[in-house]
């Protein structure tokens, strides 16, 4: 088999009621490394969409009605067979990508994580037991699975989205019908069937994938089953979702965009720090949310850590991630990558001053990165998240001025803050409107952690102890004495 074919039985068509579903339409899924198909997929119909809703209806009082050790035990399957064939999920994800190797396996194993932490998860969830202050009544508080959950992923990280959504939705005893993003899903469709193989009964977990996005959206958000949305994507669209949402008070959690800045401090360790900006800004070549966006540094330190960061990058080998010797692959479509083109004329037309670095392949959804000198707080590049490989350099000649900056946009995902010792770094941390902040590290982001933001950046948290309450509701029983 080519290695630039997808894995033997991966899966193509809709996913409903633990039933592979042909459709009548179908759409295809591109190889951006080579602009070539890699497969035809199911294009569902509205009818198709409620039909997965109708399903997760049916099976959610027999799945909530589970012991979550019954429950556990399926999601650690899950995340055994998901181990065992971690290449193939990986090379789904290089496929419809475009990712380098390495970001592949690391988010393949990334989004296994999932599996294995809410596992554990499943059966730790605590309530209260405690007696009224009037003495009259024991206050009991418990906990119920919230229901039919809609979930939205996007194209950046197809596995580790669907994963992060769906583990902990069904440890709650929650059902499931996921939208994977229509570029990349594959691996969405390959989870699906993982899940499947790990015993989860039919029509807790379902897969619609289509081209209609929106009105697919409306249909299943305006149904009186859907108890719930889970949605990782653009601001613009997570407000428009929040308004569909509002005509039910319906419960959502939304993990949107960033614009994350990358703050390196008077005394930091540049080396340390340039090492660090490798894996914050060229991780999933800088398409993340997470990515570090911009960079405000001393002006101190600033000469050295521009002549360090681009010296870092020319060691990158970029092309097709499916070649396990390159470092950096294509951007999901020519679409993407020619948002990132844009962005960088309009900054030199302000002045920026851009310089790519490395030749990027001529065929492909390829870009070569760009280091930008001469950036101005304010401009294009500081007030747009770019979702791609460009290092726009702000210098800063304080720690007040770096924090001002940092704030000074509608996002509050993540911060990166290098500093000269962790206390100096923890007290600039507390300073940061960002729900995450990365100190002299480059990554952030663990299954045991809590992830989301603070202002247009999101609701509700992924990960960590806080990731099942999402999919849970509260419960007061109170009892007379």
């Amino acid at each position: 088999m080519s290695i630039e074919t997808i894995p033997a039985q991966t899966p193509t068509r809709l996913f409903i009621g633990g039933t592979w579903l042909d459709s009548a339409a179908h759409l295809d899924v591109i190889n951006p490394a080579t602009l070539t198909s890699l497969a035809h997929i199911g294009d569902a119909t509205e009818e198709q969409a409620l039909h997965a809703v109708g399903a997760a209806h049916d099976a959610l009082g027999a799945w909530g009605d589970t012991s979550t050790r019954q429950r556990s035990e399926i999601l650690r399957r899950a995340f055994n067979i998901m181990t065992d064939e971690i290449e193939d999920c990986a090379r789904l994800i290089v496929l419809e990508n475009g990712k380098a190797w390495p970001d592949a396996i690391g988010e393949a194993t990334y989004a296994a994580e999932f599996f294995r932490w809410f596992s554990e998860e499943a059966v730790r969830v605590e309530g209260g037991f405690r007696p009224a202050p009037a003495g009259d009544k024991m206050i009991i508080t418990t906990y119920q699975p919230m229901g039919v959950a809609y979930m939205i992923t996007p194209w950046n990280f197809p596995a580790a989205m669907a994963t992060r959504k769906l583990a902990p939705a069904l440890a709650a005893g929650c059902t499931a019908v996921l939208k994977p993003a229509a570029e990349t899903p594959l691996t969405a469709l390959w989870i699906a069937d993982v899940l499947q193989r790990a015993g989860v009964p039919d029509g807790v977990v379902n897969v619609i994938t289509t081209s209609a996005s929106g009105p697919i959206s409306t249909a299943i958000l305006s149904d009186p089953r859907v108890a719930t949305l889970s949605f990782t994507g653009s601001t613009y669209v997570g407000k428009l979702l929040l308004a569909q949402t509002a005509q039910r008070v319906l419960p959502s959690s939304m993990e949107l965009g960033g614009n994350a800045p990358f703050l390196v401090l008077e005394g930091a360790n540049v080396e340390q720090a340039v090492a660090g900006a490798m894996v914050a800004k060229m991780r999933n070549g800088g398409a993340a949310c997470t990515a570090a966006n911009r960079f405000y540094v001393h002006e101190s330190v600033v000469a050295q850590f521009t002549a360090s960061f681009e010296t870092a990058l020319r060691g990158l080998k970029i092309g097709p991630g499916i070649d396990r010797a390159n470092h950096l692959g294509a951007m999901v479509s020519e679409t993407e990558r020619d948002k990132i083109v844009d962005l960088l004329q309009a900054a030199a037309q302000e002045g920026a001053q851009p310089r790519a670095i490395g030749e990027a392949p001529e065929i492909g959804a390829f870009i070569s990165p760009h280091v930008v000198s001469d950036v101005v707080h304010g401009s294009t590049l500081t007030r747009n998240e770019v979702f791609g490989p460009v290092v726009p350099i702000v210098t800063v000649s304080s720690t007040d001025e770096a924090v001002l900056m940092a704030n000074d946009t509608d996002y509050g995902l993540i911060s990166y803050i290098y500093a000269a010792d962790k206390g100096v770094g923890i007290e600039v941390a507390q300073r940061m409107e960002s729900g995450m902040v990365a100190i002299n590290r480059g990554l952030a982001s663990d299954p045991a952690a809590p992830f989301g933001g603070m202002k247009e950046s999101g609701l509700g948290r992924e990960g960590g102890f806080a990731g099942i309450h999402e999919f849970l509701q509260t419960q007061y029983l109170a009892v007379e004495l």
